[in-house]
């Protein structure tokens, strides 16, 4: 049952508490540091969420300009090949290798992307992604990509929206990234009002999606309640990115939705030890770069399958992938953005859900899945994220040492209950 125990003003008092209540001496259990410091200058695609709207949750780095000369191919690959010189940013070798993931699979699974506005160079830039890269291609033509309203219809597609745009590239490479086997379905609201994106996602399980990702979100409001169901579609894993603001004093929508997975986000650094790579929880300084959205609901009871003590309504996140744009992956995008169409390099929540969503997909267990509780149940096959924090000490929300805003073994708000490593939990 879903009901607002907690008023805005308690939940910021929750916060407060247990801020102070976190021991500042030696004897505390402190975050450890992010293995790594990367640096560059961010930008994010979509302004911030107005009352009753979403924001898409992409960012992009501005100080690795676009085009085709980042470091990338004029000319692209041939079919099967991956081209010699490859752009910024990881790739689907640098994702399928960090998460142990498989290079086949999805081929009867059909990923929703839903988005706002249109994205009209959408399919040719994707096919730029997948050639660049050594993908199939995945058109209209051969049944592999499909665009529509959120009626279904291809006939009265939404205004454009260069931001937006940036969004759904973010999106579909990634789900190319991680499930080129895939069938993709681009779904595009008219608005980024919540209605038209929940009516958007009815439209994409209506049509056939077996997963459906969400790059977008902002604060919960009264009227969360009135657009659940449309987020819930048992047997279809419904995914919503957890937001890029760190710890928040709600939970972002509709990734707090029990019926959605929330998918956080990580810093993720190739490593000489056995895994190659290393992970932390996003987090900057002050939240300058951005941080992995986390955050305790003020509307949305704890499900029965989520355990966790200082929450006592449902706490985002679930599940993670890399989202720091410093630590980004690569993206082709050309609509409306001048100098910086081309190759850029993404991060956000909204790079770790399609990620995730492919996952889920290339596992092809969908039909099993009604909302995070299979997660809960296997989360001894996720790599436990345990560094790094996505509280800002010097401004903004800080939850001193607690697992709301700090990885840490096991459960923790930025990480969830940690990255993929391979299928098993999915």
């Amino acid at each position: 049952m879903i009901r607002r125990l907690l008023s805005t003003f308690t939940v910021t008092a929750l916060f407060a508490a247990l801020a102070a209540a976190v021991p500042t001496t030696a004897d505390a259990l402190p975050a450890k540091a992010a293995p790594h410091a990367p640096t560059g200058t961010v930008a994010h695609a979509c302004g911030a969420a107005t009352s009753g709207k979403a924001a898409c949750l992409a960012q992009y780095r501005t100080d690795i300009h676009g085009g085709r000369g980042l470091r990338g191919p004029s000319a692209h690959a041939r079919p099967g090949t991956q081209a010699a010189s490859l752009p910024s940013g990881y790739g689907p070798a640098d994702l399928r290798s960090a998460y142990k993931l498989p290079s086949a699979g999805g081929a009867n699974q059909t990923v929703a992307i839903v988005d706002a506005y249109d994205d009209p160079n959408a399919e040719a830039d994707l096919a730029v992604y997948r050639q660049t890269y050594g993908l199939s291609a995945c058109t209209t033509a051969n049944g592999c990509f499909h665009k529509v309203d959120q009626r279904g219809t291809t006939t009265s597609l939404p205004t454009p929206d260069p931001g937006w745009s940036q969004e759904i590239s973010l999106d579909v490479d990634m789900v190319s990234a991680t499930c080129p086997g895939c069938r993709i379905l681009l779904v595009e609201a008219d608005s980024s009002s919540y209605e038209d994106l929940a009516a958007a996602v009815d439209t994409a399980v209506r049509l056939g999606a077996t997963e459906v990702s969400n790059s977008y979100g902002g604060p919960e409001y009264s009227g969360i309640m009135d657009m659940a169901s449309h987020y819930n579609h048992p047997g279809v894993p419904i995914l919503a990115s957890s937001g890029d603001s760190g710890f928040v004093n709600e939970a972002s929508y509709p990734a707090s939705l029990s019926s959605v997975i929330s998918v956080g986000g990580t810093s993720l650094t190739k490593a000489s030890n056995a895994r190659g790579w290393t992970e932390a929880a996003w987090g900057s300084p002050n939240g300058i770069h951005g941080a992995a959205g986390s955050g305790c609901s003020a509307w949305i009871d704890k499900p029965a399958w989520q355990k966790d003590t200082h929450c006592d309504m449902r706490t985002v996140s679930d599940v993670s992938a890399v989202a720091d744009p410093l630590t980004g992956v690569a993206v082709y995008d050309t609509y409306g953005i001048g100098s910086h169409a081309g190759w850029l390099v993404f991060g956000g929540t909204s790079a770790s859900s399609p990620i995730i969503a492919g996952v889920f997909a290339l596992a092809g267990n969908g039909s099993q899945i009604n909302d995070a509780s299979y997660l809960y149940a296997h989360a001894d096959k996720l790599f436990d994220v345990t560094s790094g924090s996505n509280g800002y000490p010097n401004g903004g929300y800080d939850c001193g040492g607690d697992y709301l805003c700090n990885a840490l073994p096991g459960y923790d708000g930025p990480t969830g209950l940690g990255t993929p490593n391979g299928l098993g939990a999915f």
